[in-house]
Order: structure tokens, then sequence, then C-alpha cells
């Protein structure tokens, strides 16, 4: 964008930044305190802080769209591409045609051509699917080729698709078993520090629990890992994690979707690794 006058000076937006001139042109390090009230300095921060806010929502709503396994369709792609917070967030991911198989790198939406795409031969292709798709990482069976080619592409995704981490289901487990303990038992000195990593990681905290929600197949579920619900001050650990549908009836770990366990374990594992190590060393 251009310049604005501001209190005998100019200032603008570079890089998400403000940035300030003097009247003879040269920049300067930083604005200048006298003019930091200025109408037109204010309003770009507060232009920045806007812009910063609306790149994390957008950023945010399409890895809610792949965890959730949301189809959108075609018209609303198109229509937040030529936002370059949307463009961003949705550029270089892999999209499924309508068969389910890879269709390629995400590059392009328009209303009347479709999507751009670079296929599996490196070809620049166009689709036009009613309805996007975004595949979990999980559900790509192909996994490790897709990063590597996507290496060689010089693909950068915003949002964490191929190079998220993903936790495959192990195919044999207790029929009955009904929770993971492996990430329990982490201990937090006080009960507001594993609350604050909880969301600090985009999860929400419910009676007492860190909750991942996951729509797959149509149905609601669930992850849960007891954090505690008792004086922020207190000691506290980590508990076991289960999965919920959405009647609030704990699932068979063998009831557990791909997704669903792959978010539920990354979650888990995530909330753990916070954990206060020196008291484990103490206690070794």
């Amino acid at each position: 964008m251009g310049w604005v006058p501001a209190g005998g000076y100019e200032v603008a937006l570079e890089c998400g930044k403000v940035v300030c001139r003097n009247a003879a042109g040269r920049l300067l390090k930083s604005v200048p305190p006298k003019i930091a009230d200025d109408p037109a300095v204010v309003g770009l921060r507060q232009l920045t802080e806007w812009l910063e806010r609306h790149e994390r929502e957008a950023l945010a709503a399409v890895e809610r769209w792949m965890v959730r396994s949301l189809p959108v369709p075609l018209a609303v792609v198109a229509r937040v591409w030529p936002d370059p917070a949307w463009r961003a967030a949705l550029g270089d991911l892999v999209v499924t045609g309508e068969d389910g198989r890879v269709a390629g790198f995400l590059r392009d939406a328009d209303p009347e051509r479709g999507l751009g795409l670079v296929d599996l031969d490196g070809d620049t292709v166009r689709i036009a699917p009613a309805l996007v798709r975004i595949p979990h990482p999980v559900l790509l069976a192909d996994l490790e080729e897709l990063r590597e080619f996507a290496v060689e592409l010089g693909v950068e995704q915003r949002a964490q698709q191929l190079f998220r981490e993903v936790f495959r289901r192990p195919a044999a487990l207790p029929a009955d078993a009904k929770e993971v303990e492996e990430y329990a038992g982490g201990s937090f000195k006080e009960l507001r520090f594993l609350h604050g990593r909880a969301t600090q990681l985009g999860y929400r905290v419910r009676g007492g629990n860190a909750v991942c929600s996951v729509l797959e197949d149509g149905r609601g579920v669930e992850a849960r890992v007891w954090i505690g619900d008792y004086d922020s001050y207190e000691q506290t650990e980590t508990g076991p994690l289960t999965w919920t549908d959405p009647a609030g009836q704990v699932l068979k770990l063998g009831q557990v979707g791909p997704v669903a366990w792959s978010e539920g374990i990354r979650m888990a594992a995530a909330l753990y690794a916070g954990r206060d190590i020196e008291d484990e060393e103490r206690a070794a």
C-alpha cells in the first residue's frame, strides 16, 4: 500500500509491520514516539492486528475442514481463493477427486475453470468437482511417497497436512479396552500450566478434560485427556486418553476410526511432552 501522512512523517505497511520515513524520504529504524498516537499510525497497527487474526482464522478453518473430513463446495473455495490469507492456507494442499483418489496439489481455484492442480506426474491439470475434499494425512495410503514428491516440487504447506504427525491404530487391540495409558502420568507442578498448554495447542478444555473433536464418516467423535478440574495452583498430571460418541459414551478402542485415533494420540502426546521432566528425574 502507499505512504500515508502522519505528523510530518509518512507511514506505511511493509511485510506486516508499520514503517516510517521522514520528510526527506529516508526510512527510519522505527516509528518515532511522538507520532505513535497519530490516527494514521494507530489505524495501520489495528489493520496489522486484523490481518494477523484473519490469517490465523483462515488457517484454522482449513485445518478444521481437513481434520473433520468436511467436503467444501467448489464455489466456496473459488470465492475465498483471491484472498491472500485463504490462498496461503489452501495452497499446495493435496486434494482428492470424486473417486477418492489423490488428484494433485492445489495451485488455483476459479469459479469457471475449477481447480488448478499439479498432478502426481508433475503436470498441470484442471478438475471441477462439486465438492473439494482435503483428506487427513492418515487416510493417504501413499503418504511417504507424497511427502517425497512434495519435497521435489518444493511444496510448502501452511496448513499441516503432509507433514502432520500421524498415528495409526494398532491392528491388534484388547477386545474391551477403552483407554490408552501411554501418555498418562505426565506431571505438571500446577494445573494452570497444563491448562495453558492445552489452550496454546488449540484444544478446548471442558469438564476437566482437554478435548479434540473429529467428524469421521458422518459421526462425531471426541478424544479426551483428563487434566484436572481443581484449584489451578495444585499439582496435576495427565490422565488416560479416551474417545466418546455424541452421547458421551466411551468407545472401545476398536470402534475408533483412523482420523479420531490419530488426532487423539497427537493431542495426548503433545500434552505429555510438556510435563515436568525434573520431577520425573527426581522420582527415578
